[in-house]
């Protein structure tokens, strides 16, 4: 399977309001499945947004609660689905981005590495300690949450150890920060030659802005598609065999000279 569908699920999160934000989910959710998409992208903590103080209130253990709803909701809409909600392990909430299959299976879960200090994200959650990169029908995937998109080591991780050919980053990256995110995100592609799916918050949560703006970028850069600032489901499909040819053509990881700069 090269070719894949990807939505990305561009929503409004209504602060502490879980139910509220699993129908406009699930809205989503199915306009990606009746757009035959493998799989559709939420976006970072999409069912409360940033509530932190109630963070442990929110938070469910990996395979109940929200986790459990989200690996109904796969199951029955036929569609993969990606997106981070609040975790509780080992006493903590972590800001976890889980993969469900299409079948509903549990394919792997990212805790967030780098926790975002302007939204308090260090006082109130763990942190993640590893890289997560599945190898899913498509190919090998890296997974990511919004701040590490500050971070390219983390991304040449992928590129490099793991030969991801994508990575999915969910986020609330606020609006008015955007033109960093829209930079970034174009800047982990080229220079990586992977294809980057990545789903923004949109409209007010609480007191901030959220950027919109989501976006698949394919391994030259080139933007496929793009959200604005309302809420929208994008899909658009690529062929992950791009990536070969991209890497072929400037071999860039054969360049590359670790030992002159690690």
């Amino acid at each position: 399977m090269t070719k894949l569908s990807i939505s990305l699920g561009q929503m409004n999160i209504k602060l502490g309001q879980v139910d509220q934000n699993f129908d406009r989910a699930e809205q989503l959710i199915e306009g990606a499945s009746q757009s035959a998409s493998d799989i559709v992208i939420l976006p970072e903590l999409w069912t409360t947004g940033y509530d932190l103080e109630n963070a442990m209130t929110y938070a469910d253990e990996l395979h109940a609660g929200s986790f459990a709803r989200l690996s109904a909701l796969a199951e029955e809409y036929r569609v993969a689905i990606y997106g981070s909600v609040l975790e509780r392990a080992n006493g903590a909430a972590l800001n976890c981005a889980a993969l469900h299959a299409a079948d509903g299976r549990l394919a792997g879960a990212y805790r967030k590495i780098h926790l975002f200090r302007l939204f308090d994200e260090h006082l109130w959650l763990g942190e993640g300690e590893s890289p997560t990169a599945l190898d899913l029908p498509w190919g090998m995937t890296g997974l990511s949450i919004c701040y590490d998109l500050r971070f390219p080591e983390l991304f040449r991780r992928y590129a490099v150890k793991d030969r991801a050919k994508l990575i999915l980053l969910c986020a609330e990256w606020p609006l008015a920060r955007v033109e960093h995110w829209r930079a970034l995100l174009k800047a982990r592609a080229i220079e990586n030659q992977l294809f980057v799916a990545a789903t923004n918050a949109c409209g007010e949560t609480g007191e901030t802005a959220f950027g919109g703006h989501s976006m698949l970028i394919d391994p030259w850069g080139q933007v496929i598609v793009e959200g604005g600032e309302d809420e929208e489901l994008l899909t658009a499909e690529i062929d992950l065999d791009e990536v070969d040819r991209v890497r072929q053509s400037i071999p860039v990881f054969e360049d590359r000279r670790p030992d002159a700069y690690l």
